[in-house]
């Protein structure tokens, strides 16, 4: 009879884990999760500024990682790191650039404020074009190895190695070179892969890029060249895409549009479907509208500049396009207004507690327009079968001070050989480590 009782309980225990609801939407904060309350748009004659100034690291001080985790600078000193990738025998490389030297030169006064307020906030400066290898060789989670891999380079950012080439996107154009495993140098000067939409204004400069699975294919991010198409809809020819790219033909194609300027991109591991996380548009209050992160279907459109989170009709466009709007792909999860969530990757790695198996980690460059600031850390959303299944959860904070001065902004974010986190801090000049306590 006991035996019938377990049984019956591990059935019923079992029914109810099957059954039990998957968080609700009062578990989220507002604009974040599947289905972000949006507020009506409040717009006013000037735009929120709201800059945290930028200010070093004092000696020893770290970001905050989550209970359980420990950080360590893998590697500091660097001229604004953003974006990383890791190679097949584990090295890191670190691209380390800052807006090109023409940037927004015809945007107008828009642009000139834009460039006193990331001045302000420790985003000048000239550009250190270069990509940098870390080495860990002891494995201690601190490189102990730097050299310039590349240089000469137009403001990289995204990387892929493919076979024996490693692709770079500047940003005008995908370069290649010819790569052994090893290197710690690569002198030659490259090819020209690819051009990329650019141009005077070249309002969204960084440019990402990731290779398909079985190596064919590129896919290239391509910012918008404005807020909401003030420069005009000309203006925006190829961009506010995910291209996608043959590499045997060097054929390219829109794969994914509307997308107002999508950074990081990944492969889900449980579906293989490709996400990106894109930063939307500003101007309409603070609460709208939330970044996002989302699987990008072949062909799909996203709604950009005609429309922000589905059919949410962004008035200050005109014309507007009505067939668009209505076929705009509603975004999978938001990830807060103005949090600037730039790095996205996928936890393919065990060396986490199971917890954060598959889920995704997004790095929040953080706000300047938008009161409270927002952003300024790394979080954690959590993945079941493919798909966010919970609110975002910190990982790594602290790039805040209490003072409203931004210490670091995280940008990319990537897992390494061993496991653990790596995050790029491009006012901070410093890769970050996150690892389990114990690692």
């Amino acid at each position: 009879m006991k035996r019938r009782i377990d049984r019956l309980a591990v059935a019923a225990i079992t029914v109810l884990a099957f059954v039990s609801p998957a968080a609700s939407a009062d578990d989220y904060p507002p604009g974040f999760g599947p289905n972000p309350s949006l507020p009506a748009p409040k717009r006013a004659l000037l735009p929120t500024v709201n800059i945290a100034p930028a200010k070093p690291w004092a000696q020893g001080q770290k970001p905050v990682p989550a209970e359980g985790f420990g950080v360590t600078e893998f590697a500091s000193g660097l001229d604004h790191p953003r974006w990383l990738a890791t190679l097949p025998n584990g090295d890191v490389l670190v691209a380390e650039g800052n807006t090109p030297a023409l940037h927004d030169e015809n945007a107008g006064l828009k642009g000139v404020i834009t460039k006193k307020v990331m001045k302000r906030a420790g985003a000048a400066g000239p550009s250190a074009d270069r990509i940098t290898l870390l080495r860990d060789a002891d494995g201690d989670g601190i490189a102990e190895t730097r050299t310039v891999f590349i240089d000469k380079l137009h403001s990289p950012f995204g990387m892929a190695l493919v076979g024996d080439y490693l692709y770079v996107a500047n940003t005008d154009a995908v370069v290649r070179f010819r790569y052994q495993s090893g290197d710690t140098q690569i002198a030659s000067p490259g090819e020209k892969f690819i051009d990329l939409p650019a141009g005077p204004i070249n309002h969204h400069w960084t440019k990402n890029i990731i290779a398909s699975p079985d190596g064919k294919r590129l896919y290239v991010t391509v910012g918008s060249n404005s807020n909401a198409a003030e420069n005009g809809i000309d203006a925006e020819n190829g961009r506010a895409a995910i291209m996608e790219v043959d590499i045997d033909t060097r054929a390219p194609r829109l794969y994914a549009t509307g997308l107002r300027n999508p950074n990081g991109m990944a492969w889900q591991p449980q579906t293989g479907a490709l996400w990106t996380a894109v930063n939307e548009r500003d101007e309409l209050g603070n609460e709208l509208v939330p970044d996002y992160m989302t699987s990008v279907k072949d062909g799909g459109f996203y709604g950009w500049p005609y429309s922000y989170y589905g059919q949410h009709v962004d008035d200050r466009v005109k014309p507007q396009r009505a067939e668009l709007v209505d076929v705009a792909i509603v975004p999978d999860y938001a990830l807060g207004a103005h949090t600037a969530s730039l790095g996205l990757a996928f936890y393919d790695a065990k060396a986490f507690p199971q917890h954060y198996w598959n889920g995704a980690f997004i790095g929040q460059h953080g706000s300047w327009n938008r009161k409270p600031k927002s952003g300024y850390k790394v979080v954690f959303v959590p993945f079941e079968n493919g798909k966010p299944s919970g609110p975002p959860e910190d990982i790594l904070t602290g790039f805040l001070g209490s003072d409203g001065r931004a210490l670091g902004r995280p940008v990319g974010v990537a897992v390494d050989h061993a496991g653990g986190l790596l995050v790029a801090d491009d006012v901070g000049n410093t890769v970050w480590r996150v690892a389990p306590a114990s690692k």
